[in-house]
């Protein structure tokens, strides 16, 4: 199944609290389970501005249609096509 990257520009993002960024993540869970076992949301990194976000999912309509039902940005999707870390360069 293919990865993807999303890159949701939110204002001041990295200010919410964890109260605000518990309430996002329901959210996003509960249109996760109204879509099905097809698409997973593995992890997202919380920058000031920025959410970058982590699925799995068939395609990037399945991404797309996940971040309009759920009333969330997503400025850029992109399939993941390697991972690579500090062993690859061994």
């Amino acid at each position: 199944m293919p990865k993807f990257v999303i890159e949701r520009e939110i204002p001041n993002v990295g200010q919410l609290t964890p109260e605000q960024l518990k309430a996002v993540s329901q959210t996003s869970c509960g249109v996760l389970r109204e879509m099905g076992p097809q698409i997973q949301w593995l992890q997202s990194y919380v920058t000031d501005n920025k959410i970058y976000c982590v699925y799995i999912a068939p395609n990037e309509e399945e991404v797309r249609k996940h971040a309009q039902m759920g009333g969330f940005p997503a400025n850029s999707v992109s399939q993941v096509r390697a991972v690579i870390d500090p062993t690859t360069s061994e």
